[in-house]
């Protein structure tokens, strides 16, 4: 492919173009792995280095959100400290089934995973639509079960994003919404500060194992920074429906060619 002859300043201003788009995506409309993990397959970057470089580089990325929902965060820190642990110990199942699965099982697996992630990321806005007008009718008999749900999905949710990851916030979104008593723009904070703590402790086992594609990450690390300081000055000027638009496409586009290629 010429993507991958590419001299390596051209490589580093294409990761770096990657970064920012991802971060723009990420403040405005979410999906921004389907923009760097994509970039990274079509510099010549192997499926799972591409898949823990993208999950290291995009982490910046998040940081907008923590900020634009500081209220509803502050309001619930309890709630978030006591769900770290199960977050925590989600994330750390799904990298060990990542490392320490075939290598082969990934590369299988993965179109699938991204398939259904643009799926998910596609029907986003009317999954949140309907889970906004999911009535809790929370008493003494039902909120053990709920809680227990909490737990349970959020572990689930975890493991995955520390597997894979992309489509990661809409899945948080929807157990939320259907265990916890709060309105949407509450659980899109949530979402938010759970995502980033599942995709730190993932992209902390990927740092110290080692093997990632250092130039990718740092050029990520520095456009997803810039990007998602721009994506937040940027959601009241750009349509995320344009933004959703191009995150579905570069997302089916890529599922079609890994499975192609598989």
């Amino acid at each position: 492919m010429v993507a991958t002859a590419l001299p390596l300043a051209w490589r580093l201003v294409i990761f770096g173009v990657a970064g920012i788009a991802a971060g723009i995506s990420n403040g405005i409309a979410g999906g921004g792995t389907f923009l760097s993990f994509p970039t990274l397959l079509a510099l010549g970057i192997p499926t799972l280095q591409a898949n823990v470089s993208s999950t290291v580089g995009v982490l910046p990325s998040a940081l907008g959100g923590i900020r634009g929902f500081r209220h509803e965060l502050s309001a619930h820190k309890q709630l978030i400290r006591s769900l770290i642990p199960t977050c925590f110990l989600g994330a750390l199942t799904g990298t060990a089934l990542l490392l320490l699965g075939s290598t082969q099982t990934f590369r299988n697996v993965v179109p699938w995973l991204i398939g259904i992630a643009t799926l998910l990321f596609a029907m986003a806005p009317r999954i949140t639509k309907r889970l906004a007008k999911i009535e809790h009718e929370i008493d003494e008999g039902t909120e053990p079960i709920r809680r227990r749900a909490l737990f349970i999905g959020i572990f689930i949710s975890s493991a995955y994003g520390g597997y894979f990851g992309a489509g990661l916030g809409i899945v948080l979104l929807a157990v939320m919404a259907l265990t916890l008593p709060y309105e949407i723009y509450v659980l899109q904070g949530l979402r938010s500060a759970l995502s980033m703590l599942i995709n730190a402790v993932a992209a902390a086992v990927f740092i110290i194992r080692g093997h990632l594609a250092m130039e990718a990450v740092y050029m990520l690390l520095v456009g997803t920074l810039i990007g998602g300081w721009l994506g937040t000055l940027l959601i009241r000027r750009v349509s995320p429906k344009v933004v959703r638009a191009l995150v579905i496409v570069v997302g089916a586009a890529t599922t079609i060619r890994l499975a192609i290629s598989t």
